[in-house]
């Protein structure tokens, strides 16, 4: 019975290690524990305050919360490891009567102690099993923290390029470049870079999913704000008398096509069409109804 204590233990471990692997290294899979608290915490923010203020926090939030449990998941796997095997299979500092050092409470301790690599030298493994496993638990407790910051390190410049695109639209939806100058080699560049960026987005949207639930509160800034903005001058320049500006069109279709593809795939399930799918995208990232940005369409207000 104590050792299927421990190894229920050792399995908890795994879990969160298996967790935390698919969430940062794996790039087209998203860890189960993170995926569901970062769902459960987006779908529940609107209930108790308004859209913008609440998914602005949802991301954030989750990330903390899923921090959280992986640090104490691994704290308390560990104590479950250790716990059959307390005070017998450990050395106490003078002055420290093993008998009382047998529950379940001290185990804990013990596993705290060594995942944040205090080493207080009050409590050490005697057996050598034991000696082994303790420096191990020290280990995971260090890869964490190093998974930690690079999760941040990840998420934050993949919200940065969304952004970058989406106020980029913005630009453009605003200055309203004209037919002449979207039918245009000028324009064609413009498009091809437009591509090129919604590649770079549905690719973090593979590599960092977390990176989904974090609400943009600014419209300018908001790509589900601006991606409207992006299909409606692809369609205009799909009938470009300039061939280069319909390549560029028929590339940035494409591109949107692929981002619509891998938010449904991932996120949204809708398993429509496209334009709907991007639609879809646009009203969970709390766009108004009818609304394609700061001036629908391409060419508003000329």
């Amino acid at each position: 019975m104590e050792w299927l204590v421990s190894v229920a233990g050792a399995a908890l471990v795994l879990f969160i290690l298996r967790d935390v692997f698919h969430t940062l290294w794996h790039p087209t899979r998203h860890g189960g524990l993170s995926r569901l608290v970062m769902t459960a915490l987006w779908r529940l923010s609107p209930v108790f305050t308004s859209r913008g203020a609440a998914s602005g926090l949802a991301g954030p939030l989750a990330m903390v919360t899923v921090v959280a449990l992986w640090a104490v998941t691994v704290v308390a796997g560990w104590a479950l490891v250790y716990w059959p095997h307390v005070p017998d299979a450990f050395v106490y500092a003078g002055g420290m009567r093993p008998a009382e050092y047998g529950r379940l409470l001290d185990a804990v301790y013990v596993s705290l102690v060594t995942a944040s690599t205090l080493g207080l030298g009050d409590v050490a493994p005697a057996a050598g099993w034991l000696r082994i496993l303790a420096p191990l638990e020290a280990l995971v407790g260090f890869v964490l923290l190093t998974a930690t910051v690079s999760w941040i390190l990840g998420i934050y410049p993949a919200l940065a390029r969304r952004r970058a695109l989406a106020l980029r639209l913005s630009h453009l939806s605003r200055t309203h470049p004209s037919r002449e100058q979207v039918d245009s080699p000028a324009g064609a560049t413009m498009l091809d870079s437009l591509a090129a960026q919604f590649s770079v987005v549905a690719v973090d949207f593979l590599q960092y999913a977390e990176s989904y639930y974090f609400h943009d509160v600014d419209d300018r800034t908001s790509l589900a704000q601006q991606i409207g903005y992006a299909l409606d001058i692809a369609d205009e320049a799909a009938g470009a008398r300039h061939p280069d500006a319909r390549l560029a069109a028929a590339v940035l279709h494409t591109a949107l096509e692929d981002l619509a593809g891998i938010l449904d795939q991932r996120f949204l399930k809708t398993h429509a069409p496209f334009r709907q799918t991007l639609e879809a995208f646009a009203r969970d990232h709390g766009r108004r109804s009818g609304a394609a940005g700061p001036d629908a369409g391409p060419h508003a207000g000329q």
